[in-house]
């Protein structure tokens, strides 16, 4: 039984060699553009039946207003029909909407609350 003697792997050839005769390999370094990612708003909807005062409330607990902010933001939801109550990743406006929809069904309110892409 002959058996060959074993060879030693090559590196490619279009890996440049180091002039000291190592296998060490350098590369540059390129910026990559990264952008941002996409906006979400939260706005909730105007209807006739939730109370104001639950709206405030849900505002300050949720979107961490004070009364005087959350009150304004209230005054156009119902003045305008709708009001943005803050700018978030899309994740985190998701997780808004389902906390304010969640309060406002436990409260047995129709309030609404949607998330809406930023242009």
């Amino acid at each position: 039984m002959a058996t060959k003697k074993p060879v030693n792997p090559t590196l490619p050839t279009l890996i440049p060699r180091m002039p000291d005769g190592g296998d060490s390999v350098v590369l540059e370094r390129r910026a990559q553009k990264i952008e941002p990612p996409q906006m979400y708003q939260v706005a909730m909807l105007n209807d006739d039946y939730t109370p104001m005062e639950f709206v405030v409330a849900v505002i300050q607990e949720f979107f961490s207003k004070d009364r005087e902010a959350a009150t304004q933001i209230m005054l156009k939801i119902h003045l305008d029909g709708k009001g943005i109550c803050g700018v978030y990743s899309r994740d985190v406006a998701a997780t808004k909407v389902d906390q304010v929809l969640d309060a406002a069904k436990q409260a047995g309110h129709p309030l609404q609350c949607v998330s809406e892409p930023i242009e």
